[in-house]
């Protein structure tokens, strides 16, 4: 059995991480779930199957009476790194019907719900346009509503990024009516007419360029119990959890976390984290009684 990864196509090679997602996730894999899950015949089912076992001869073993192979006692990923948050994703993504069940790698989906999310009218048109505008570094025309004018107003913008806040797809692009780099709601952009080639470049946008990082800390009027849970939420750790995000972005990633106003305004409790360094992004921070102070001068 060749085991050079190198030399793997990427449809085997997909194949061989469903195989270890299985293992890990569910604990058994056999060949009708890759009959299922590609669409591929039970010669080569069972060729993926056995190259797997040349890559990892101690991750699975097969059951005789349950006819399947299940997970080895020394089990050691090979061509994926367990990540809760792709698993998680994966049913969210079916949740909400972005994902059908059938394409889903979770064979045995939890019992599971989320929070609704309000659906963002997006055209897959005005997508299509921006998105190959960013490729191709053209300027759109577009009508947009905006909520400081009472009536759309059509503007020529020249897109460079995709970008998402936590609840709304922008793109961020460089409005030449206004002469700067702002964000544009894809679900504000009513009609695009025109598209010409542009001489704006992403590097100008030096917000969307540079980084800045928050540090976060659990609200210092919690208890030292209350505190350890806060931490272990947020994967802290010494006590703290450093978060990089675009300029750019700052704004929504601070309204996402629930720093963009006093933190006083709230219970500890429900506030839970407070901004460490809040004086490089005028935030103020709380005190061990939960009254507003400054931060620390830069």
């Amino acid at each position: 059995m060749d085991s050079d990864r190198s030399e793997l196509r990427w449809g085997v090679e997909q194949r061989l991480e469903f195989i270890e997602f299985r293992l890990f996730w569910e604990g058994h894999v056999n060949r009708s779930d890759l009959m299922d899950q590609f669409g591929v015949s039970v010669n080569q089912a069972s060729t993926d199957l056995n190259r797997y076992i040349g890559f990892a001869p101690e991750n699975m073993v097969y059951d005789k009476s349950a006819r399947t192979y299940v997970r080895g006692s020394e089990f050691r990923p090979q061509f994926l790194e367990p990540d809760a948050s792709r698993y998680l994703t994966q049913l969210r993504s079916v949740a909400d019907g972005i994902l059908d069940r059938e394409d889903s790698w979770i064979a045995d989906l939890p019992t599971f719900a989320s929070a609704p999310t309000p659906v963002r009218g997006v055209n897959p048109v005005t997508l299509r346009s921006v998105v190959g505008a960013i490729r191709r570094s053209e300027e759109v025309e577009l009508k947009y509503q905006s909520l400081s004018s009472p009536e759309p107003r059509w503007r020529w913008i020249a897109p460079h990024a995709i970008a998402f806040d936590g609840f709304r797809w922008h793109s961020r692009a460089f409005c030449l009516t206004d002469e700067c780099f702002k964000d544009f709601l894809l679900s504000r952009v009513l009609e695009i007419r025109a598209v010409r080639e542009s001489q704006v470049t992403a590097t100008n946008d030096k917000d969307w360029n540079a980084e800045v990082t928050l540090e976060i800390v659990p609200h210092p009027a919690l208890s030292e119990t209350q505190a350890k849970v806060i931490a272990l939420d947020y994967g802290m750790r010494g006590g703290k959890a450093k978060i990089k995000v675009r300029r750019a972005l700052l704004y929504y990633a601070l309204r996402r976390l629930g720093l963009d106003t006093d933190p006083a305004a709230r219970r500890p409790q429900d506030q839970q984290i407070v901004l460490l360094n809040s004086s490089e992004f005028g935030v103020p921070i709380p005190s061990a009684s939960g009254s507003a102070i400054e931060g620390p001068s830069a």
